[in-house]
């Protein structure tokens, strides 16, 4: 599936038979073709307000699913119900949130990227243009092999931790049903009040990049050659920032020009 350019549509169901297409690789009835894929995500009540409650939109099954309490129940933000066709695959994203994903039922492969590597996933917004992360195109992606992969495959009843803000790309090894539950981390007002979704940047991110994106702007005001200069001395400075917040105990005035280099890579 592909986000950025939709190369799906929204179709509506009966459960049962919705489940009996999911669970086929050829199908008699079918929309588009015989071998296309189904996917299901739950949402809330009013999906334009509410996240997604498995106790409330599947009470039945809330009462099957357990999970360790990792989290205060008033940081709990969303439950997820998900069932996908085999060899679905859900496109490389981050979340804002810390969440677990529950593999109920059927195998699921996950490969997952640090939050480091988002100069090497050609983002777009919060996704990955990077549509095959298996046979990437290395010449509109070249810096992507550059990105450290790591991959793991859950078998049912197994429970993946997936931290704030990792990369994570999803493709279904088999017929299956999962959960996915979020939860806040960050202080209650860090996050979009109007987000149900939970993947709005944090608040303060949203408007240090809106500031960043109105600054870039502004240089349009000047010649090239003025733009490339002023443009080199915002990356010095984002560079130098991001650098001095995750190494503070080695920060200090200047950088030495080989941690520019590293970071550019």
């Amino acid at each position: 599936m592909d986000f950025l350019h939709k190369n799906f549509v929204y179709k509506t169901l009966p459960f049962n038979e919705f489940v009996k297409r999911a669970s086929e690789k050829q199908h008699s009835d079918f929309f588009l073709c015989e071998d296309e894929s189904y996917y299901l995500r739950s949402l809330g009540g009013d999906f334009r307000k509410e996240p997604a409650d498995l106790s409330k939109q599947f009470p039945d099954l809330a009462e099957d699913f357990h999970i360790p309490q990792f989290f205060e129940p008033d940081q709990f933000f969303s439950s997820i119900f998900r069932i996908s066709s085999c060899g679905l695959q859900l496109w490389t994203h981050y979340d804002v949130m810390d969440n677990l994903l529950a593999q109920v039922t059927g195998r699921k492969r996950v490969v997952l990227y640090s939050p480091q590597d988002a100069l090497h996933l050609y983002l777009a917004g919060d996704k990955s243009e990077v549509l095959d992360i298996d046979a990437p195109d290395l010449k509109r992606f070249p810096a992507f092999v550059k990105a450290t992969r790591h991959e793991c495959v859950l078998e049912p009843g197994d429970l993946l931790f997936i931290p704030a803000l990792w990369f994570h790309n999803t493709l279904a090894l088999e017929f299956g049903v999962g959960v996915n539950v979020f939860w806040r981390h960050l202080p209650v007002n860090s996050y979009d009040r109007k987000d149900p979704y939970g993947n709005k940047d944090p608040v303060a991110a949203a408007r240090a990049l809106q500031a960043l994106d109105k600054a870039l702007k502004t240089l349009d005001e000047l010649p090239a050659d003025y733009q490339d200069f002023y443009g080199r001395r915002m990356i010095q400075l984002i560079q130098k920032r991001t650098l001095c917040s995750a190494n503070r105990q080695d920060c200090d005035t200047t950088l030495p020009s080989s941690q520019f280099t590293k970071l550019q890579t």
